[in-house]
């Protein structure tokens, strides 16, 4: 029997399992690292609390996508259809209404923009007059090229739009000034925004044009109104996919760290991983689908890669994550809040706020009812954005709970005395940064092309800034290319750089 071996058991990596195994006899064997499946779409589970790392909305503009997922899990309207049936009540994609604003200068801002009253008020008329002249500004003057991410927002939102709302985050995340940043984030991340574009949306929404589609085919992603999402979090369905996978014969193997993989010309032909007790074991396979860091795959190729490649590969670089969960009994009153709780409506809040190293405040009881133990508390997930090694990085765990309550309560969000529990988690590498050498990354691909049975899929598969559904796609087109046994990679690296597949984000 023919064997696939694929490295990483997130979206990426289970998406090709299962596809290899629904559609041919070819056995997929998943080594992953970790305990758990899911990747960065894990859910972490915590005294009965459910957290989403990172906020996982289950919305593509590809329908074989959306398709899937709701095969594996109908949704809540169709679920209602047969209330008897205990897999529809466990198995159900909820339809959430997408509600995500800016919180800054301690006011909440529409995400994106919109030209409502309340926003006008919030700006005032001053910051408002110099958003419109440097909009119409960068529009008449364009900096061509764009060299770096402020090129790329300036001409889109002008100068001054540009410092107020995306400039500071930005380097929040990402830790650099935006001119050291690619404009290719920019080109992925947010393509299809535009402020004409936004205003284009407010209208067809004000004159009822807009259809209560799930899917919003015609939509910008960052303009979307609503999503599918698992009840139990983002892991559940990637247990389910992975159920599905060892029904139909294939493998999952947890605590396989990859160290080693050996090539024989431009063919891999066996991986070496080790467990967290030191065993080492060898695994043979027709073809590698790697989902992996590469720079850690680069490094772990024998014998060696060439120089270059190796250089490019050591260096480029990662952004690392951690977040917060925190459960207390409620949030400090405001106007638009509901009692008793003081719920906002947001399932996230980009945190602008100077000051604070806090990144996103996502409110999981709006994400599903299900991920909070407790009906009558709010849990909270705090994301910060960091370096390995740094000082958030290495703060110890109740250290750094304590400063996350009281940058939380800095913002007036909530009263420390509120606070009843805390969870803290680091994901290494959640983040494929475009600068270090990412400019250079060409050479990387050129090497791991001609490597006839090597397939380079998902977000850090392929260092690229991807959605999940992107990673699906990925992983789509590697099963199809060993199914039909091709070798040719370029369909590949086209997701998520066309159209049909971008999804628009902050």
């Amino acid at each position: 029997m023919k064997t696939v071996l694929i490295i990483g058991a997130g979206p990426a990596g289970l998406t090709a399992a299962l596809e290899l195994a629904r559609r041919s006899d070819i056995r997929p064997i998943v080594l992953e690292e970790l305990d758990d499946v899911g990747g960065i779409a894990r859910t972490i589970e915590f005294k009965g609390n459910r957290m989403d790392l990172g906020g996982h909305r289950f919305f593509s503009k590809s329908d074989w996508v959306m398709d899937w997922w709701q095969a594996l899990m109908p949704t809540e309207i169709a679920a209602g259809d047969n209330p008897s049936s205990a897999l529809c009540k466990d198995r159900q994609l909820l339809i959430r209404p997408r509600v995500s604003r800016i919180y800054f200068l301690r006011r909440f801002f529409d995400y994106p923009i919109s030209l409502s009253a309340k926003t006008l008020a919030n700006l005032g008329f001053l910051r408002l007059v110099r958003i419109g002249v440097s909009y119409l500004a960068a529009r008449l003057f364009q900096r061509k090229p764009e060299k770096n991410l402020e090129d790329f927002f300036h001409n889109r939102f002008g100068g001054e739009l540009y410092r107020t709302f995306f400039k500071d985050y930005t380097e929040k995340v990402w830790g650099v000034p935006c001119r050291e940043i690619s404009p290719a984030w920019g080109a992925q991340r947010v393509k299809g925004l535009s402020v004409g574009k936004a205003l284009l949306h407010a209208a067809k929404t004000f004159l009822g044009v807009l259809k209560p589609d799930v899917r919003q085919k015609r939509t910008e992603t960052s303009l979307i109104e609503r999503f599918l999402y698992p009840r139990l979090g983002p892991g559940q369905m990637w247990h389910i996919a992975a159920e599905e996978v060892r029904q139909r014969g294939g493998e999952i193997h947890f605590g396989q760290k990859l160290i080693r993989i050996v090539r024989d010309g431009e063919r891999i032909i066996s991986v070496e991983t080790e467990s967290a007790d030191k065993n080492r074991c060898t695994w043979h396979g027709d073809w590698l689908i790697s989902s992996m860091a590469v720079k850690d795959l680069i490094a772990a190729i024998e014998p060696p890669v060439p120089q270059r490649v190796r250089e490019v590969a050591d260096g480029l670089a990662y952004r690392d994550f951690i977040t917060v969960g925190l459960l207390v009994r409620k949030l400090k009153p405001r106007p638009e809040s509901v009692p008793p709780l003081n719920l906002l409506p947001d399932t996230w809040l980009y945190i602008q706020e100077p000051g604070v190293k806090l990144g996103r405040l996502q409110i999981f009881n709006n994400w599903s009812p299900a991920l909070v133990n407790a009906s009558d508390t709010v849990w909270l997930g705090l994301e910060y954005f960091c370096q390995e090694g740094d000082a958030l990085w290495n703060m110890p765990e109740d250290q750094f709970a304590s400063f996350a309550v009281a940058e939380l309560a800095e913002i007036d969000m909530i009263d420390p005395v509120d606070v009843l529990d805390a969870h803290v988690v680091h994901v290494p590498k959640a983040y494929p940064a475009y600068f270090g050498t990412y400019a250079q990354f060409d050479t990387i691909r050129d090497f791991t092309d001609r490597i006839t049975n090597l397939f380079l899929v998902g977000r850090n598969g392929m260092h690229r800034y991807n959605n999940q559904d992107h990673s699906m796609l990925t992983a789509k087109l590697a099963v199809d290319a060993i199914l039909t046994g091709s070798t040719e990679k370029s369909g590949i690296w086209s997701v998520n750089l066309e159209d049909d597949y971008h999804e628009s984000k902050r």
